[in-house]
């Protein structure tokens, strides 16, 4: 990366599906250093993010369907003539969830969803999804925060958009269960479901993949070294490729059964490999049973502990 590069003004730019958890995302932003603006009139976006009017600090722009004077295509265009500008690094962070989970928060919190005022709060989601499609398609960055808590948001923008992050590729290695089906967010999904499963073992069952007793039991499969070494081998020759190709962030979603055992056990060697070869990466078990779950998000694992509720805001 040039010292020319080094020096252009980060921009995020953070919007998505209402109750998502945008307005948590633009706070731990502003914690980690970003000026934070929010619900600024579209028509005010341009004159903000002049290079010649820049502050020092990163700017991170909170915006949706809310935002006033909202449409989509004034937005693209502006987002093309943002990204031409050499002097700015535009980051489009796009906060998604799947749209059972946001009924659930709008009808818990009883709040009444922006684009449904006086319909049903799907409606207004079905709406919105349709309305954003294209944003979502151009964003950088996706997050989807069905199964994390406004504690679990918070530590993977941070990780993902730290200020003193490297200008390199950033990449999220995700457990999961398929029974509760494919992260929304990722981009290479590999099914470990043909090694042997410790599910079946009693002794074994009450454990996750981070054990040594379950790590052994799943290396003595002949089919594990081989696939490990194999997987390896691909990531190490396409990671230069998606960099070169100007992607910023990759979330790689590993899966089995129950999201207990093999999809743990590969996550946790997969990341190692990864930190191991100078990667920023961050490892999330999403399906893990919740008392056995250790924090586990990357580098910013150490900020200060939020409340453990659903990313709603």
């Amino acid at each position: 990366m040039s010292a020319a590069a080094d020096a252009r003004r980060r921009i995020a730019l953070v919007t998505g599906m209402s109750g998502a958890g945008r307005t948590t995302a633009l706070r731990a932003l502003e914690d980690a250093g970003y000026e934070a603006v929010d619900n600024l009139p579209l028509s005010l976006l341009s004159s903000l993010i002049r290079p010649d009017d820049m502050p020092g600090r990163p700017l991170a722009i909170g915006i949706d369907t809310r935002t006033r004077g909202f449409a989509i295509e004034p937005l693209l265009a502006t987002l093309d003539r943002v990204r031409g500008q050499p002097e700015l690094d535009l980051r489009l962070v796009f906060v998604d969830c799947d749209d059972e989970v946001l009924r659930r928060r709008f009808t818990e919190t009883r709040r009444r969803h922006p684009l449904a005022m006086d319909r049903a709060v799907t409606d207004g989601i079905r709406l919105e999804r349709s309305l954003l499609r294209d944003l979502r398609d151009r964003a950088d960055l996706i997050i989807d925060t069905s199964t994390l808590s406004q504690a679990d948001l918070k530590r993977r923008v941070q990780d993902s958009l730290a200020i003193d992050a490297r200008p390199e590729l950033a990449v999220q290695v995700i457990s999961f269960a398929y029974r509760n089906g494919l992260p929304r967010d990722a981009d290479l999904v590999f099914d470990v479901r043909f090694l042997a499963n410790p599910h079946y073992v009693p002794e074994l069952r009450a454990l996750t993949g981070r054990e040594a007793a379950v790590a052994s039991y799943i290396e003595r499969d002949a089919g594990c070294a081989s696939f490990l070494e194999g997987l390896t081998a691909m990531l190490g020759a396409l990671l230069p490729r998606y960099e070169r190709e100007g992607k910023s962030y990759l979330t790689i979603a590993i899966g089995c059964t129950g999201g207990q055992h093999r999809s743990v056990y590969v996550a946790e060697r997969l990341t190692g490999w990864l930190r191991d070869n100078g990667r920023r990466c961050a490892l999330l078990h999403r399906d893990m049973i919740p008392d056995r779950r250790r924090d586990d998000l990357g580098p910013a694992a150490s900020a200060a502990p939020e409340a453990s509720g659903p990313a709603a805001a």
